[in-house]
């Protein structure tokens, strides 16, 4: 997933562009690039490494006009390096470029042209756009037309903004999300609301296969056969929220401890909207649960919760594989969609297959604007803010909180708890921090950490390894407790380091016997539990609540854990390597 932004208005487009790269750059962060264009002549500077790390060397206040494109990179066709870094520009740098997605059929199209003279400079899918729009843009003289024909060229997935000599700016959408800013100073277009929200709350999502043209002053929308459309205008909210990192040296950091109030939110959700998602599940014969990453960890709980306390049978498939799983799905099935950004590619790549079979569709989802969203027939809110690290962390625990609201909902309220008393519990967990931290630092040079879980747990611990894996780049594997004579048992040997997630419930001793055959052949063994045990080398101690809920606060350690392994190992916890917030590309 990458960031662009465009910009044209009354101010300085260079330093615009800047601050709106730096509030997106979650979403990309191996290279960043700008063009800007003044008086017909188009200027492009960018360089390897993240925004603060190249911000110098773009030589902002060398590069004037008040109309520009920005770009941070996440790489997928060619090598990291300032040469592939967005923009890219046509032969005659008259047009350039920037783009998120994937051009399925870029070589094909780079032969073509050139064996028609056209020279390429960089390695990338997205140098193609710049050239074909050369193309057609020198056969009509009209940038609606060679917008529409390049498009009518490309194949895949793709966002991309273009800036003219003309001093027009256009772009275009398929399967990758692109939204207007509107502003008293100026109009923006962006991947994410983020780019303008310091300037404006005012934005029209577009739909797929829209393309847009716009200067400071108009906005004009047209269908990939060049018909006008009307787009709402919609008010942003949530995006609203502050995105500081406030006292914490990093978002992850800021993210793990806002679930104080975060999880009492998502369970605050409006009856109202809960019954609607409800009376759909109810009417559904077919359940179906999809997500990707930590998402499809939820769904694993999700399944859990639905066949123990509401005896709804489910079936929960990655959305990566979701298109090989889909024959049982007709006009009496639902897919519950799960994602915190709702624009990850394999997720609305399910849900569209869903569609296609008659499905019904409802999604969890962070961002009530997202193309998830608008593509459901009913969608819930986690409702727990920005998310800016990498690593899911407050999203997480919402997406369970929203599950149990429905569990407690389907089950006649079988969950006896006052949600408002999460805030405390949760800060007790947040209170051990010091004493996770000591533990990370002993532990830091491990090369391999299993995770055990039972029943309800054994998600948590897959969702843990991915953390670990996620921040602190350590191997990790979750592991069903009772599967450890199956296989796993031949990795265990001295100081092999064992996190196990066995708090006080009906899977307590099971798990306690899975520990101690692990222990006996030199497992290092980490406890988190609300029950300490003289077999523990290390003791996480959770507070004592009803056992059902022990999934949604036992993930915090494991957060907080990988939070200081990453800052033990040097690693920045925000900006995994080879990671983005959102993958949008398939």
């Amino acid at each position: 997933m990458c960031s662009i932004i465009g910009y044209t208005g009354r101010f300085g487009a260079a330093s615009v562009l800047i601050g709106s790269l730096k509030r997106m750059e979650y979403r990309g962060y191996d290279s960043v690039g700008m063009a800007t264009m003044e008086s017909s002549k188009i200027l492009v500077r960018k360089d390897v490494g993240k925004v603060i790390e190249v911000e110098k060397s773009l030589q902002l206040d060398a590069m004037p006009g008040q109309i520009g494109i920005g770009h941070t990179r996440w790489a997928t066709h060619g090598s990291i390096n300032k040469i592939n870094a967005h923009p890219h520009m046509d032969c005659n740098n008259n047009i350039v470029v920037v783009h998120n997605g994937i051009i399925e059929n870029y070589k094909q199209l780079k032969v073509d042209l050139q064996n028609n003279g056209h020279v390429f400079k960089s390695e990338t899918d997205s140098e193609v756009i710049a050239h074909l729009i050369e193309c057609h843009y020198s056969k009509y003289n009209d940038v609606k037309q060679a917008v529409i024909e390049t498009c009518k060229n490309l194949k895949g997935s793709y966002a991309f903004v273009v800036i003219f000599k003309s001093g027009l700016v256009a772009g275009a959408r398929q399967d990758e999300p692109l939204i207007i800013g509107l502003g008293k100073d100026g109009n923006f277009i962006s991947s994410d609301v983020l780019g303008f929200i310091e300037y404006t709350d005012q934005s029209i999502f577009l739909d797929n296969q829209d393309i847009v043209i716009l200067n400071e002053n108009n906005v004009s929308i047209y269908d990939f056969n060049g018909n006008p459309v009307s787009r709402d205008v919609t008010q942003v909210a949530w995006e609203l929220g502050d995105i500081d990192k406030g006292k914490y040296a990093h978002y992850t950091h800021k993210e793990i401890h806002e679930q104080q109030y975060s999880i009492e939110k998502a369970f605050g959700i409006q009856t109202e909207s809960i019954n609607k998602f409800i009376d759909v599940i109810l009417k559904s014969k077919n359940i179906f649960i999809t997500g990707s990453g930590t998402s499809y960890h939820c769904a694993m709980l999700a399944k859990y919760l639905l066949n123990k306390l509401s005896d709804i049978r489910t079936e929960i498939v990655m959305s990566s594989e979701f298109e090989y799983m889909s024959r049982l799905l007709d006009e009496n099935s639902v897919l519950i969609a799960i994602s915190q950004s709702g624009e990850t590619a394999d997720v609305l790549h399910a849900a569209k297959i869903a569609k296609q079979n008659h499905a019904k569709i409802l999604s969890i989802i962070n961002i009530p604007t997202s193309s998830l969203a608008r593509f459901s027939d009913h969608y819930l809110t986690i409702n727990c803010g920005p998310e800016i690290g990498v690593a899911a962390t407050k999203s997480f625990t919402g997406q369970l909180a929203i599950f149990y609201s429905i569990v407690n909902k389907l089950s006649s309220t079988r969950i006896e708890i006052k949600f408002s008393d999460f805030s405390d519990i949760i800060n007790e967990v947040l209170e051990q921090e010091s004493h996770i931290e000591k533990i990370a630092e002993d532990i830091k040079k491990t090369k391999d950490i299993y995770i055990l879980g039972k029943s309800l747990h054994y998600p948590i611990g897959l969702e843990g390894s991915l953390k670990i894996k996620e921040l602190a780049y350590i191997h990790a594997e979750g592991i069903a407790a009772g599967e450890i004579k199956h296989g796993p048992l031949a990795l265990i040997e001295n100081n092999t380091v064992v996190i196990v997630l066995n708090p006080s419930d009906d899977t307590y001793t099971d798990t306690l016997n899975s520990v101690y055959e692990m222990k006996s052949r030199g497992a290092t063994i980490i406890g988190i539990s609300n029950q300490t045990n003289e077999i523990y080398d290390y003791f996480i101690k959770l507070p004592t609540i009803n056992k059902l809920l022990y999934p949604i606060i036992e993930i915090i350690p494991l957060q907080i854990l990988s939070y200081y392994l990453a800052l033990k190992n040097n690693a920045n916890p925000d900006y995994p390597r080879n990671l983005a917030k959102s993958v949008t590309v398939r």
